[in-house]
């Protein structure tokens, strides 16, 4: 049962109907240290979506999907309804919708569980432990109401002084969200330690970033980078090591270094524990198609990288992006074997290219990790309706079969790979923006430069067995002063486009930044060159910034407590 059911309805009074559910847990039984604490690990089980699809935070279908990082990929008909997310005709009515809605309500509810226990202090929880699980709570809660917020706008929001039957089905959704979820992510940042006893943990630190998001979605720029500055400076993990770039883009996504000096926060995978459901399962549909033992998860072709996506990775003479657009024109496309079969010749594409593309897009002849190199149609699912690319970020090694790759389940595409919610890249981008806006342009390029010197490691970059550059990278760093505001934020955008793709990121980034309506019709006019059949007449308008309520949820209430979304 979850928070979003807020319409539960007993018609029936007769005391002798009112059995206790087999396997349930009473508040007295949780009355403990030990119960209070699983209760807590429960509340971080659920950011995984715990068995429910479309809730965990990498929102690869609500963040990349929808924001033109990739295609949906696979054939049509699998998981259709993901379908019309792709093409901007959204239905209240969807599976996928009422999925993540609920999910993340099933968040707030573990979370408003924790600190109803809480209320009175379970005798042997000091005062420090009760002060670190409150803040917890409250970190993980306004996690929720953030991702609802993003993605709904404004919906009701419960806390731990409501429960079933005491008023919860009757709160609206007409109030704004942002002061609750600042007020508990402030709680955490004030509240928790620096170092905590499992990595695993939202400390200090973590919600220092979280809530200097949550200022940068508001707008409140020097607030945010106030706090993304002092976690640059300062932070640590909660082993209190300090938050550190990796020397190498390519050591980011393994499972083997999970936890990392980059990591700020992260949704944590453990592989071959006897329930993929502790395993990185959000993607296990996100895998090459029919690779055999020779490729990662041979199952199920969905996520496809998007033609502009890849595109976007070309580089000028200097190393630098192409801030023009032009990076779609012409020459500078970058080269596909789109409708090649992967037996008929090909010419790889000899442009300069920025090296982050390929460990972050499996194309056709360069080396997919440790597997082999990516064979092209072979590996496809249907080329016609996703493109001739793969995901490679968040992919496991060959070397990671067995011991960091779960076998257990019906793909081999659960790992012990964490998502990382929030890593140092994306802060210090973030700071960069916040610097941009209160008009240190110079702070912003020294930021921007911090990420692109990184992504100009050689030792970073995707070779071939004799140590050859797989593809012509070549990157280079902003050496003239920025001192056009208008310039200086779009090459801090478009940092984050190339830095963060397949992320999850792209789709809220242009909705903050206003662009989403311009960008978004342009992604589509030109991938409809390529996938004319898979976005059809597809159009963005700006009520798909916000999905709809899913209709279910109405229908429990009313329509008198859960106002619809305009436009649908």
């Amino acid at each position: 049962m979850t928070a979003s059911l807020l319409a539960l309805v007993i018609a029936c009074k007769d005391s002798f109907l009112e059995v206790k559910p087999t396997g349930a847990i009473s508040a007295d039984q949780l009355a403990s240290k030990k119960g209070v604490e699983g209760a807590l690990i429960a509340t971080y089980s659920m950011l995984s979506g715990s068995g429910t699809r479309m809730v965990h935070p990498w929102n690869w279908v609500w963040g990349s999907v929808r924001g033109g990082d990739a295609n949906k990929g696979t054939d049509p008909g699998d998981f259709s309804d993901i379908n019309p997310i792709q093409t901007y005709s959204y239905q209240a009515t969807q599976g996928v919708m009422n999925d993540n809605y609920r999910g993340l309500y099933e968040i707030v509810a573990r979370a408003n569980n924790v600190l109803r226990l809480m209320i009175e202090k379970p005798a042997d929880i000091t005062d420090a432990d009760a002060k670190r699980i409150i803040a917890e709570a409250k970190f993980l809660r306004g996690h929720a109401y953030f991702s609802l917020k993003r993605n709904y706008n404004n919906t009701p929001y419960v806390d731990e002084t409501l429960d079933y039957g005491g008023g919860i089905e009757e709160v609206t959704n007409t109030a704004d969200l942002w002061p609750m979820i600042e007020a508990d992510m402030k709680a955490a940042y004030e509240n928790l330690p620096e170092a905590q006893n499992a990595v695993g943990r939202a400390n200090k630190w973590a919600a220092a970033a979280y809530l200097g998001k949550i200022y940068l979605y508001e707008k409140k720029f020097s607030e945010a980078k106030t706090l993304f500055n002092a976690v640059i400076a300062n932070g640590t993990n909660p082993r209190g090591t300090k938050f550190a770039m990796l020397p190498s883009f390519a050591e980011l996504f393994k499972a083997s270094n999970d936890n990392n000096s980059e990591s700020i926060f992260a949704v944590q995978a453990a592989a071959n524990t006897g329930s993929v459901n502790n395993a990185n399962a959000d993607g296990d549909l996100n895998w090459p198609y029919n690779t055999g033992p020779n490729g990662p998860g041979n199952c199920c072709g969905f996520f496809q990288p998007s033609f502009e996506a890849v595109n976007s990775f070309r580089t000028s003479a200097a190393g630098l992006p192409l801030l023009d657009g032009s990076y779609n024109t012409g020459a500078n496309q970058v080269k596909t074997d789109m409708g090649i079969a992967s037996s008929a010749s090909f010419t790889p594409d000899a442009g300069n290219l920025d090296p982050r593309l390929d460990w972050t897009v499996g194309r056709r002849g360069i080396p997919f990790l440790d597997w082999q190199d990516h064979p092209g149609a072979d590996w496809i699912r249907n080329q016609p309706n996703g493109g001739p690319y793969s995901p490679i970020k968040y992919s496991y090694y060959k070397s990671d079969r067995g011991s960091l790759q779960d076998n257990s389940s019906w793909t081999p595409g659960y790992t012990a790979l964490n998502y990382t919610v929030i890593r140092l890249a994306d802060v210090i981008l973030m700071a960069a923006e916040c610097e941009v806006e209160v008009g240190s342009l110079e702070k912003a390029r020294e930021y921007v430069n911090l990420i692109r010197t990184r992504a100009s490691n050689p030792q970073g970059f995707v070779v071939r067995g004799d140590g050859s550059k797989a593809a012509n990278y070549v990157i280079g760093i902003y050496d003239a002063a920025w001192t056009d505001q208008a310039t200086a934020r779009i090459a801090v955008r478009f940092e984050r486009k190339l830095e963060l793709s397949q992320e999850g990121h792209r789709f809220y980034d242009l909705v903050r930044w206003g662009t989403d309506v311009t960008t978004l019709n342009a992604f589509l006019d030109y991938e409809k060159k390529f996938l004319a059949n898979t976005y059809g007449s597809a159009k963005y308008e700006a009520k798909h910034a916000l999905l709809p309520i899913p209709q279910s949820q109405i229908d429990l209430v009313g329509t008198d407590i859960l106002k619809q979304n305009p436009g649908y």
